[in-house]
């Protein structure tokens, strides 16, 4: 590369660090500060468990920070969302400690020393679900993204999603700064190991199910995870396997290709998240050298003969100035898109379904059913502006 081409690369890549920071609506250091508050009349209580690859941090309200850990980190929260809440979006607290009629606040938060008392944790959750509904939803974030973001977006998700299935939030240790980029990669790809043991604890808990849904960056360490998964000859249980939903993944779309090719068709397709215009990923094809991104890729055929069910929602307008976090609106939309999917069971034009510019590819009539729920789960919310 030459010095002048070199420069250019540099000056554009600047320039998205200030926008992106210019637009930002992030949490302060004091979000997680517990609030002894009463419970506001009306609101949401959300236990999530917490594995994470990040260091413990002393001060009051940041509990983990972006550096990473020698060993996993366990962790559990209680909060409450306001009776005020719109769907898709976070009530961060503001000015010092929350208000719980207004605000998302912790009510109390407690690190686990060892893996057997976040098991133990993780069991006592699924206890108090009725059998038929004791599943487990792990969330593995993106890059830059604040632990803070990370936890209060699972809130707001299993809040939208008025799920039964027990939250975890996966969270590896992301500087969450723009220019970070390639200490967070390195990051998510240090944490494949801890993904693993994670996602083993969740099936070996008494689970009858377990989704995970991954976003950005996030992906490529689930995908990375669970491609070891299948190589090491221990296999996870097909019948407790749920949804595997890669949303906006940040994965090069030839590294993708290899790794289903090693997996081979799934018995149970993943679900990939795209759109076309997505800016944040526009800028990772940048750093990438112009390699385009699984989340904008524009084959879905491809994609689906590989083993994937592919929802495309380019026509659909964003919610987000950067477009990367447009499955949130597939929350809304579930109802219709179950429906719409069961009404396609059978018919000539069972492989694909189109409601309110969401276009999905690769249902056959054979998945149709087990795919129109789950796969579709109103748990898809989007990361906060800066974060992927």
């Amino acid at each position: 590369m030459t010095q002048r081409n070199l420069f250019v690369r540099l000056t554009a890549a600047a320039a998205v660090v200030m926008l992106v920071a210019g637009c930002s609506d992030r949490p302060g250091i004091d979000a997680l500060v517990p609030v002894s508050a009463p419970l506001a009349e009306g609101a949401r209580e959300q236990v999530i468990l917490v594995a994470s690859t990040r260091e413990r941090d002393p001060r009051a309200g940041v509990f983990f920070n972006g550096e990473r850990s020698a060993q996993l980190n366990f962790a559990k929260i209680d909060l409450s969302v306001p009776p005020t809440h719109k769907p898709g979006e976070i009530e961060w607290p503001k000015n010092g400690l929350g208000n719980p009629t207004t605000d998302m606040v912790v009510r109390e938060a407690v690190y686990r020393d060892t893996e057997s008392e976040f098991l133990r944790d993780l069991k006592s959750e699924l206890a108090r679900r009725p059998a038929g509904k004791r599943k487990v939803f792990i969330f593995v974030h993106g890059y830059n993204t604040m632990f803070s973001e990370a936890l209060y977006r699972l809130a707001q998700m299993a809040t939208d999603s008025d799920a039964s299935a027990v939250p975890v939030l996966f969270t590896w240790a992301s500087r969450a700064t723009t220019e970070g980029y390639v200490y967070d990669n390195n990051s998510a790809t240090a944490a494949r190991d801890q993904l693993e043991e994670t996602i083993r604890l969740a099936f070996g808990s008494g689970a009858e199910q377990v989704s995970i849904l991954a976003h950005s960056m996030g992906n490529w360490l689930t995908v990375e995870a669970l491609r070891q998964i299948r190589i090491s000859g221990k296999t996870l249980p097909l019948n407790k396997i749920g949804d595997i939903i890669l949303a906006a993944p940040d994965i090069d779309v030839d590294v993708f290709k290899t790794q289903l090719r090693r997996f081979g068709k799934p018995p149970k397709p993943f679900v990939v998240v795209v759109s076309r215009d997505d800016k944040a990923l526009g800028f990772s094809d940048f750093l990438a050298g112009k390699k385009p991104r699984l989340g904008e890729y524009a084959n879905d055929t491809e994609l689906v003969g590989l083993g994937a069910v592919v929802v495309d929602m380019t026509n659909v307008e964003a919610l987000d100035s950067f477009n990367h976090g447009k499955f949130a609106q597939l929350a809304a939309m579930a109802p219709q898109l179950q429906s719409a999917i069961a009404g396609a069971k059978g018919t000539a034009t069972a492989d694909t379904v189109q409601l309110q510019g969401v276009r999905i590819t690769g249902l056959d009539p054979a998945r149709a059913a087990q795919s129109a729920g789950p796969a579709l789960p109103a748990t898809a919310q989007p990361a906060s502006a800066p974060a992927q």
